[in-house]
């Protein structure tokens, strides 16, 4: 998944890795909470403990950050359905998906809700990467499915609600945390909610996709 951003030639040291990686950290927290139009330098430079100029020097701006940080988070989050596989068992390959789905939502809630703020908001960093690298990706895994289905071997069903139904039964459960904690009250346990998650998840596509 490629987007245009400002490059950089030199080739970094251990160090400048190290804090470009801090920089990204900490405008992964800052970007999650506020926005891009909401998220400022000095706020970014303050969560990172640098300079502001320090923070310059390794970036050009905000933007570059946002992008950069966005890149990061395509690349993690569509990565696991770059590796469904076509000549795997359909039934294992698709849970195995959304199980992964399910666990970075779970360890990296931040880089969901960076990527669910950014699509509210109409998407004005990556909407290109969206119509482009992310259209084929999708329009490739979903004809995977659909072979499975033509052969008999999962259930009839629409290949890309399945895929928009994976992420929103999986994602959910970053972006709306505050909502399911509130629901489940005094009961609530990230842990076990997960667990549950886990067990429901598994228990309904195994159940649902089985050819009949």
């Amino acid at each position: 998944m490629m987007m245009k951003r400002a490059e950089t030639s030199k080739k970094k040291t251990r160090i400048q890795a190290i804090n470009q990686q801090r920089i990204l950290d900490a405008a992964l927290a800052i970007f999650s909470q506020f926005g891009f139009r909401g998220a400022t330098l000095d706020q970014i430079a303050h969560q990172a403990g640098l300079s502001k100029p320090n923070v310059l020097y390794y970036f050009r701006g905000k933007q570059d950050i946002y992008l950069t940080l966005m890149q990061q988070t395509l690349d993690q989050w569509l990565q696991p359905l770059v590796e469904l596989d076509a000549k795997g068992d359909p039934v294992g390959e698709i849970l195995k998906y959304a199980l992964t789905k399910l666990e970075m939502s779970q360890q990296s809630p931040q880089a969901s809700r960076l990527f669910a703020n950014e699509i509210m908001h109409g998407a004005p960093m990556v909407k290109s990467v969206l119509e482009g690298d992310l259209k084929s990706l999708v329009d490739e895994k979903t004809a995977v499915i659909q072979g499975w289905i033509d052969g008999g071997k999962i259930t009839a069903i629409d290949p890309y609600h399945l895929i928009f139904m994976i992420w929103a039964i999986t994602q959910h459960y970053a972006d709306f945390d505050i909502q399911i904690s509130a629901v489940l009250g005094a009961s609530y346990d990230k842990e076990k909610c997960f667990a549950d998650a886990h067990s429901t998840i598994t228990s309904i596509l195994e159940n649902g996709l089985k050819a009949t």
